[in-house]
């Protein structure tokens, strides 16, 4: 005699939709930002401004098609974040080449992303500089690197070293880059990546700036919002790095000893930004912003958010 059990349809279906989750790809951790890349029309005087007047490391020197000319050169501000900077492509064209965020598997990501719609490598690649590597593009059109620093990789290669006490900072607090459309980019950071807002601000009737923290990381993506097309200087100060240290002042005084670049904007001197912290900026050749910041506020109390509406790019066409 065989005894029938019986299962109720209810049962069945939890226990399906358990085994169809535990298929469904899962995000990866996300443990910081890594680096920025922009272009340059005079590499040689970039070269100057990140090593001889910030003071950092160059690391990697990728040769180009042309010779004498790199395609790519790395500037190193810790074991896990540097600048990269790459010859202009086409002249008078936005400087910012992409951004890019570290993770402890590139593969999972990249199976995670496919799954939910965006145009990945087939497989994930191993870069010229011995890392896992490749781009993502969001909704409005900036690339997004991810990383996976692999044993091997020249990062690893060189733990612990080109850290000179020449560097005017230890680390990079976070890369800010053009934002036409915060919904478009809240979608990508904030609900697939898992990137959480911890502040937004701006100077007038609406939110300018908008910050979110790396889900398993400290540092911060800034999108920087804007309603009408940008001047080349509006554009070079929106797409920037942020540089942390604890006195600006000091960090000042210690650049005006050293050498600014020919050509270069010139620096807006010490003041405190709508977030309540001393700050100070200087430019590349290409008008490319760094900040260089104090990692409080001015008396160590968090500046909160604003409540105001966000600005959003409409293009001069756009008659509504």
């Amino acid at each position: 005699m065989k005894l029938k059990i019986f299962i109720p349809s209810s049962v069945i279906l939890l226990l399906g939709l358990g085994l169809n989750a535990q298929n469904v790809p899962q995000r990866p951790p996300i443990t910081g930002v890594t680096h920025a890349a922009f272009f340059t029309k005079d590499l040689e005087n970039t070269r100057q401004f990140f090593h001889n007047f910030l003071g950092y490391d160059e690391i990697i020197t990728l040769p180009g098609r042309v010779e004498g000319i790199p395609s790519m050169i790395a500037f190193k501000i810790n074991d896990r974040q540097y600048v990269e900077v790459f010859p202009e492509r086409e002249a008078n064209t936005n400087r910012m080449y992409h951004f890019a965020i570290e993770t402890t598997d590139a593969e999972a990501m990249r199976v995670y992303l496919a799954s939910k719609g965006y145009k990945v490598p087939e497989t994930t690649p191993k870069g010229r500089t011995g890392n896992y590597n490749y781009f993502v593009t969001d909704s409005n059109g900036t690339i997004c690197e991810i990383v996976q620093f692999d044993p091997d990789g020249v990062n690893a290669q060189l733990y612990g070293q080109n850290m000179p006490d020449s560097r005017i900072a230890a680390r990079m607090s976070h890369v800010g880059f053009m934002v036409p459309d915060l919904d478009k980019a809240i979608e990508f950071y904030g609900n697939v990546l898992g990137f959480e807002e911890v502040w937004r601000g701006g100077p007038n009737e609406k939110v300018t700036w908008v910050h979110l923290k790396t889900p398993e990381g400290n540092e911060t993506i800034e999108f920087m919002l804007y309603e009408s097309d940008p001047s080349w200087d509006r554009m070079g100060s929106m797409n920037h790095i942020c540089l942390e240290v604890k006195d600006v002042e000091i960090a000042k005084a210690i650049l005006d000893m050293r050498t600014y670049p020919e050509g270069c904007r010139t620096p807006s001197g010490v003041n405190t930004g709508i977030n309540r912290k001393r700050q100070v900026n200087y430019y590349n050749i290409d008008g490319t912003r760094v900040e260089i910041m104090e990692e409080n506020t001015i008396d160590g109390v968090p500046t909160p958010s604003h409540n105001k509406p966000p600005m959003k790019y409409v293009p001069k066409n756009n008659l509504e």
